[in-house]
């Protein structure tokens, strides 16, 4: 990949620089204070609350780095690399069947509403899921909403694999939402990005634990773990650090001028390691990767989302814990108003100060939890380096 970013850098690193003096000019004739405000304006988050989750990760960057410490104990390195941070943990493969996915996925809604789990069910018996893998089909899986007076469709290509089950308890928290917020019309179903994984983080988190409780094999246990640690610090860490790394390119941008192909390779790698600790090298060939990230060219500011979005849901889930069945009613009114509200005024809803750094740190506890998870299952299975010699 390195190789083959090398012959365009140049050329990406002359349409970035373009593209940040426009975005420089732009905000200063139309007197934004920050290069960001204009993205928060659209995702209709308040630029305190932005702060305030990027400060709360950022704060807690101790997380991958105890991930990727255990991460090369399991392959039986002594420090990852950066290729090496998605690199698989799993010794087999489990498969899951549809009628066990479908039935795990309805039994962990069930748990938490039993309106939800009706819902849920109509999707499978009135046929709005396509599931199976065809020629042709479009990769993925996705939620589209449709019109507010048609029921939304869910689309996976199911492989029976046992992360499908998660990802169709994913798509069907999108689907869940959409049916909830129908009555508020074709301007208010759809909500801005930064609330739009709200509904479907919180389903899938809601089927892992359930998923996790009925597996009793350590080793199973470690390997669903990884999977879920590695997804929720990509969503959340990653994309936090190139919300740095942009920030660090407007700002330069704006102060020193135009930027060389090894400023912005410094700046990556700054922002790199400053996620990564020493449990992570950070090869010579990754500091020119910031260059195949579409996101800072097409749409500037728009990573953060990803990290806004991922841990209100898991923070959401964290108050569903303390809280128990109370939490539930006021949850279905938060999916049932859409995007009718701000993001920090649905948060009301559910008892949730987005301007608050404790209430993303309940998201960031449950991340925390599962490494420690993973840890005990990791000594249970005598998958640690040091006990396999």
């Amino acid at each position: 990949m390195t190789k083959g970013l090398a012959p365009g850098l140049r050329t990406r690193a002359f349409l970035f620089n373009t593209i940040l003096a426009d975005r420089a000019i732009d905000d200063r004739l139309q007197h934004y204070d920050n290069w960001l405000q204009r993205r928060n304006l659209s995702n209709e988050a308040s630029d305190e609350s932005v702060r305030t989750l990027i400060e709360a990760v950022q704060n807690r960057y101790d997380i991958p780095q105890r991930w990727y410490t255990l991460k090369a104990r399991l392959l039986g390195l002594d420090r990852l690399a950066d290729y090496d941070r998605m690199a698989s943990v799993a010794t087999t493969e489990t498969r899951m069947d549809w009628d066990t996915a479908q039935e795990l996925v309805l039994d962990a809604y069930a748990s938490f509403s039993t309106e939800l789990s009706d819902l849920a069910r109509r999707f499978f018996v009135e046929k709005w899921i396509d599931a199976p893998i065809r020629p042709g089909k479009r990769p993925g899986a996705f939620c589209a909403y449709t019109d507010p007076s048609h029921h939304p469709y869910v689309f996976l290509n199911w492989a029976g694999k046992r992360n499908d089950a998660l990802t169709l308890a994913h798509e069907l928290g999108h689907g869940l939402h959409a049916c909830l917020a129908a009555p508020q019309g074709v301007f208010h179903q759809n909500t801005p990005l930064t609330l739009a994984e709200t509904a479907s983080v919180f389903g899938e988190t809601v089927t892992f634990n359930r998923l996790l409780s009925t597996t009793n094999d350590p080793n199973e246990q470690l390997e669903l773990l990884a999977e879920s640690l590695d997804g929720a610090i990509a969503t959340v860490f990653r994309q936090t650090a190139m919300n740095r790394f942009e920030d660090a390119v407007h700002t330069t941008r704006r102060t020193e001028g135009e930027l060389s192909v090894e400023r912005f390779n410094e700046l990556w790698e700054e922002t790199q390691t400053s996620l990564f600790g020493k449990s992570v090298e950070v090869t010579a060939g990754y500091r020119t990767w910031w260059s195949y990230i579409p996101h800072f060219i097409s749409t500037p500011g728009y990573v953060y989302a990803y990290a806004y979005g991922q841990l209100l849901a898991l923070a959401v889930y964290q108050n569903y814990r303390k809280e128990g069945a109370g939490f539930v009613p006021r949850y279905l009114d938060l999916l049932r108003a859409g995007g009718s509200m701000p993001p920090e005024e649905l948060g009301k809803i559910v008892g949730c100060d987005l301007s608050d750094p404790g209430f993303w740190n309940g998201g960031l506890e449950i991340i925390d939890a599962q490494i420690t998870a993973a840890e005990k299952a990791a000594h249970a299975a005598g998958r640690l380096l040091e006990e396999r010699k």
